[in-house]
């Protein structure tokens, strides 16, 4: 049920799940809003605590931490999807969860996601759910490989799966993903992939950024472009399944969608419901960033204009990467986002580059 739209006040500090870079960048767009942000996380000296009003670091079970955090905000959010469902439910009990809990749940389980999916008649890859090396033989019957093995929870940029060929041990693919509860999912044969960073406000109200272009390497993305290679039809599809997600978990924030192009149409692989790493080309791109619409959204503000002026290439600063960035900062039409991560390990993001084109 939509909500009466009730802004919050300037000065007003808004909660936030998790500590990592989109809750720094989050923390950020708020204070140019006139807001505060208290992150809960547990681990020590997030890269969100250089940036916010203030930081709690406890455990996601800590009753009493948690109790005292929601004491402390207005509202609260969350910059990623893995928080344990009792820490939402105490939570929600006691202040506005935004997006709500219903999405978090549907997105936290990737059976339940493509479930949801399916159900509103939305195009996904074939899937069967997994419970062991039996499950699996019985279901690779039915969706031949190739095919991809993923734990239903848990994993991201790539962790938590393993690539099935014809021929391939079912026992051997569930130990590799340490035989937890997972989903067989068939491959889509698609020429590339794009995403839809959207929001809806309290009020109802949906906007929606250009799509992006994907490009992966190793599981994590490497690159997006804007505009991405769409044609007119399948960019208003991708917006339209984007608001049909949105309307149907009664969503409050922005909301990631990935999907595949195919010569039959736009398949959807997965939704994020939080701000998206494929979103941050909105930076450079947009009057008002996905970061700042997100702001808008739960704090009950009207959404802003996210049409895009300029053409963005995004490139994720992975690892090593950061050797670079002598030379990126020497880039003409560049804007450089670094995370404050001390640690550079391979495979980690340490930041992001935006790189501006007058628009086509």
């Amino acid at each position: 049920m939509t909500e009466a739209r009730v802004m919050l006040p300037p000065g007003s500090v808004i909660g936030i799940l998790g500590g990592g870079q989109l809750a720094r960048m989050l923390s950020v767009a708020a204070s140019r809003l006139g807001y505060r942000t208290h992150v809960f996380d547990p681990a020590p000296a997030p890269p969100a605590g250089d940036v916010c009003f203030r930081v709690t670091t406890a455990e996601w079970d800590d009753l009493s931490a948690l109790e005292r955090f929601a004491g402390s905000v207005a509202v609260i959010t969350f910059e990623f999807e893995n928080i344990p469902p009792d820490t939402l439910a105490f939570l929600a009990a006691r202040d506005a969860v935004r997006p709500c809990v219903r999405a978090l749940q549907v997105s936290q389980d990737r059976l339940d996601e493509k479930a949801f999916l399916r159900d509103l008649g939305l195009v996904t890859a074939p899937f069967l759910p997994v419970n062991g090396p039996s499950d699996l033989a019985e279901a690779l019957n039915g969706i031949k490989a190739p095919a991809i093995l993923k734990t239903r929870r848990l994993g991201y940029d790539g962790k938590g799966q393993v690539r099935l060929a014809e021929g391939d041990d079912p026992r051997a693919a569930c130990a590799a993903i340490g035989n937890a509860p997972a989903i067989l999912e068939g491959f889509v044969d698609f020429s590339h992939e794009v995403s839809v960073i959207a929001a809806r406000g309290l009020d109802g109200a949906v906007a929606a950024f250009d799509p992006g272009q994907n490009l992966h390497e190793g599981g994590i993305l490497r690159q997006t472009t804007v505009p991405a290679q769409l044609s007119a039809p399948q960019r208003s599809d991708a917006v339209l399944i984007a608001a049909r997600i949105l309307n149907a978990l009664d969503y409050v924030g922005v909301l990631g969608v990935e999907l595949f192009v195919t010569p039959q149409g736009l398949v959807v692989n997965e939704i994020a419901p939080r701000v998206h790493n494929s979103g941050h080309w909105t930076q450079a791109g947009c009057a008002v960033d996905q970061f700042e619409q997100h702001i808008r959204a739960i704090a009950g503000l009207p959404l802003g204009d996210g049409n895009r002026h300029v053409d963005v290439e995004m490139e994720n600063l992975i690892g090593g990467d950061i050797a670079r960035l002598p030379e990126v900062l020497g880039e003409r039409g560049t804007s450089v986002h670094l995370y404050g991560k001390a640690e550079v390990r391979p495979g980690r993001k340490m930041g992001h580059v935006n790189r501006i084109r007058p628009a086509r």
